[in-house]
């Protein structure tokens, strides 16, 4: 069942045209990652989706069952959020605000689904941690329960594993992909990691201002773009 169909959209700022022609359909349960070259429209497009910002032309239709409140988010992480002086179970938890509505405190509900996404990601014995004081990749996993907190539809997640050692890296993959395994929530991630992104996704979207390729991932190896790009290594992580 589609959750997300781009028609023709293009977006642009002050009128400079960044990333056109794009058309694809992300179906429930799909794992997407968008990959590209730095300034080809990633971020953009992932803005896009979340409705932040209005294509210049074409359509996104969201699923009957989907509005944009009910979209979990990942940022790129930046140095003040890695200090942010609250416990691991404040963090979480902050990501059942957008479903709170006028509701002035967080409900019986809010707290299990807490807890309950915590023990997903491995992360429950560390509640009452201090966040500033987690290694990288512990905090991408508070980060990832907090977006988590917000769905159970779908994630956006935007280089989930930047800058994280590569043990924490892989550690963080899996972890993505277990919940994409046994949650069958659909993800959208951007990542400048070809290679892993075709060993884990089902679909990749290969940006360049407009759409290379979408796809699956298997087919992807096949593609001249797919080849170059997994036999070297893309410079720059954002877009």
């Amino acid at each position: 069942m589609p959750l997300i169909t781009c028609k023709d959209v293009a977006f642009a700022y002050d009128g400079n045209i960044v990333v056109h022609g794009l058309n694809f359909t992300v179906n429930q349960g799909d794992y997407l990652c968008i990959v590209g070259e730095n300034g080809s429209g990633k971020t953009t497009l992932m803005q896009g989706l979340l409705g932040l910002m209005r294509p210049k032309s074409g359509e996104i239709e969201l699923g009957e069952d989907l509005r944009h409140n009910q979209i979990g988010y990942m940022p790129q992480q930046n140095s003040s959020q890695k200090d942010f002086p609250a416990s691991v179970y404040e963090v979480v938890l902050s990501g059942r605000l957008s479903s709170r509505g006028a509701l002035p405190f967080y409900s019986k509900r809010d707290k299990e689904i807490a807890l309950s996404n915590m023990e997903k990601l491995g992360i429950l014995p560390m509640r009452n941690k201090s966040f500033r004081e987690l290694s990288g990749g512990q905090q991408q996993r508070v980060l990832l329960s907090r977006a988590l907190c917000a769905t159970e539809k779908m994630l956006l997640l935007d280089e989930p594993v930047n800058g994280l050692d590569p043990v924490a890296t892989l550690d963080l993959y899996r972890a993505i992909n277990d919940l994409s395994r046994d949650t069958k929530i659909t993800i959208i991630m951007i990542s400048h990691d070809v290679r892993t992104a075709v060993e884990y996704a089902s679909h990749i979207l290969h940006l360049q201002n407009s759409r290379v390729y979408f796809g699956t991932s298997d087919l992807y190896k096949e593609t001249a773009a797919g080849r170059r790009f997994l036999g070297g290594d893309i410079d720059g992580t954002n877009s």
